[in-house]
């Protein structure tokens, strides 16, 4: 069980729309020092609150949990002293390194590990996707009732805000006239993904034109969804807002494949690690070197320097 004083703090990152992940020991293999039932929070900028093993174990989950971020995927990662007890062997040189995976689970080889092996389930809270809706009429209420049934943040906006953002997974404009000239025009300069008005196509080009005539550009102008929604033959306000939200979940899905986020891995272990500001790192050419340890680093710049003289 998640202790107290984590699950409050999962609490406030929730409310501070901050992602993380909840990462907890279900099964270990001594020796290793910690239990099953322990428990952590992987923050999105790779820190770490809580126990989950030891330094090297720790690399792996760090990594693993912000690549979890990343796809939205729950994941069980099984951190192992040998990748034979995988059924796989790895290369030489690939200690610390993904050895085995299938849907839904990790396998890594971790040279720090003393004998012991343990896996964790990794399951990523990201803040619900904000979707802004203009109005006060029966469609915008719907859109916002049936929203959160999608896995959706819709938040109300008036004249007085909030305004859109970058972070914003869409915009929809369901005010007959209010207000919704620059909450358009907002949306569209931040590039939130999906921006929807109600309106018939008559009225749709109305509006269109005035923001032309406001200075949009064309190319912004043809990313407004209007009359908005997925054709469906909507009638009622329900309809209607169910065929917007079709619409931004396809635009939601239709985002680029988080399943390729990269690991870092230590040159000289071979250890998967995260790629992070928080982890020791050196400039290498034009690319960032990422190390487990101040070990790793030190006999990589050696190695370096080496090299170095007798290119000399």
């Amino acid at each position: 069980m998640i202790p107290a004083a984590l699950s409050q703090r999962t609490q406030e990152l929730a409310a501070a729309r901050e992602p993380f992940v909840t990462a907890t020991v279900v099964r270990v293999q001594h020796p290793t020092i910690v239990e099953a039932g322990s428990v952590a929070l992987v923050l999105g900028d790779g820190t770490i609150e809580g126990f989950i093993g030891g330094v090297c174990a720790e690399h792996s989950v760090r990594a693993y949990s912000l690549q979890a971020l990343e796809t939205g995927e729950a994941l069980l990662l099984r951190i192992l002293p040998d990748a034979t007890e995988a059924g796989t062997q790895a290369d030489e040189g690939d200690a610390g390194t993904e050895v085995a995976s299938e849907e839904g689970s990790v396998t890594v080889q971790n040279p720090c590990l003393s004998g012991g092996a343990i896996e964790v389930f990794l399951e990523p809270a990201p803040p619900a996707p904000r979707v802004l809706v203009v109005g006060d009429t029966p469609v915008a209420d719907a859109v916002r009732g049936l929203g959160v049934e999608f896995g959706l943040e819709p938040v109300a906006v008036d004249a007085a805000g909030p305004s859109p953002e970058a972070g914003d997974l869409a915009l929809v404009v369901a005010a007959h006239g209010r207000d919704e000239l620059q909450a358009l025009r907002l949306a569209l300069e931040v590039g939130v993904p999906y921006v929807g008005l109600v309106a018939s196509h008559k009225r749709g080009a109305g509006v269109l034109g005035e923001l032309r005539a406001d200075g949009v550009s064309e190319e912004l102008l043809e990313r407004i969804d209007v009359p908005a929604g997925i054709a469906i033959g909507a009638r009622t306000a329900v309809e209607i807002a169910l065929s917007i939200l079709a619409k931004i979940v396809s635009v939601r899905r239709e985002a680029p494949d988080a399943g390729s986020a990269t690991l870092g891995v230590d040159p000289i272990c071979g250890m998967a690690v995260a790629p992070v500001e928080s982890m020791l790192s050196v400039r290498h050419g034009d690319e960032t070197v990422y190390f487990c340890s101040e070990a790793c680093r030190a006999k990589f710049e050696a190695q370096r320097e080496h090299a170095a003289v007798g290119n000399t």
